[in-house]
């Protein structure tokens, strides 16, 4: 019998963060450990990951149909060996049909990609936690109105695709400043942890015992204590909605808790 599946929300870090040297040397060893022993948490090996990442934004939610997709380098100045990685898993486009024709069951207008591939927001995270990449694997954008409530919509419509094992992966961050994230880097952190607050505040919505409470106050995020501060734009907590949208009652627990470059970055889990 397939296993269901839990959903979850990664922060997939910055760049190709996990492959290559940074000063200090540990910076991200905790987020890798957290990314390597996710597989073992799970209730049994998906059957196909489905991930929204921070890095795709659609005018419609569209779907990836590549059946092999390549890797797409979509991050800039980083070491030369870091445009040489391979993450070959391959596609569903079975999937990526059933995804479409859930999202336009519940009145969503779609769309659909055969030629995009992997962003980072995808490949970065789950070649660290996948490292095999033999677990076929789509990807769903983003609506690009970033609207809280239909992203939330569009994962209770998604929800059914956890009886099928299919795992349903949020890939962003919970603190996406990036303005005060590298001023830290470059020396200039007061020693306060950015985004406090506002992480605070996001792990007590998420892990309400209410679903309606939990979806109500995420769809309210931008009134949470320092909520823009910690997302000038919210591409990279909005995949969030997504997964606590398909949690459906599941109540939601906090699996990571980072402080990295400066802020602080979370994980969550449903279920």
């Amino acid at each position: 019998m397939t296993e269901r599946q839990p959903t979850a929300f990664l922060p997939h870090g910055g760049g190709p963060c996990f492959f290559m040297d940074w000063n200090p040397p540990d910076t991200w060893d905790r987020h890798r450990r957290f990314l390597e022993g996710f597989p073992a948490s799970l209730p049994a090996r998906p059957k196909s990951l489905l991930v929204i990442s921070g890095h795709w934004e659609e005018r419609e939610f569209t779907v990836q149909t590549n059946p092999a997709p390549p890797l797409l380098f979509d991050y800039h100045g980083f070491p030369a060996h870091t445009y040489q990685l391979s993450w070959p898993a391959p596609g569903d486009p079975a999937l990526a049909d059933r995804v479409g024709e859930l999202l336009e069951g519940a009145g969503f207008k779609t769309g659909s990609d055969s030629a995009r591939g992997f962003d980072h927001g995808v490949f970065v995270p789950l070649k660290v936690a996948f490292p095999e990449a033999d677990i076929p694997t789509v990807q769903l954008s983003l609506r690009v109105d970033l609207d809280p409530q239909a992203h939330l919509a569009a994962g209770r419509a998604l929800a059914p695709l956890r009886d099928d094992g299919v795992l349903i992966i949020g890939s962003g961050n919970t603190y996406h400043n990036m303005a005060v994230m590298m001023r830290a880097m470059q020396g200039g952190a007061t020693g306060t942890v950015a985004g406090t607050e506002f992480d605070r505040w996001l792990t007590d919505a998420v892990t309400q015992d209410d679903p309606a409470r939990r979806d109500a106050m995420l769809a309210a995020w931008e009134q949470a204590p320092r909520a823009r501060a910690a997302n000038p734009r919210e591409e990279h907590l909005i995949p969030l909605h997504v997964v606590a949208g398909a949690a459906g009652a599941d109540r939601g627990t906090k699996t990571l808790e980072d402080h990295v470059m400066g802020a602080v970055e979370s994980a969550f889990r449903f279920g």
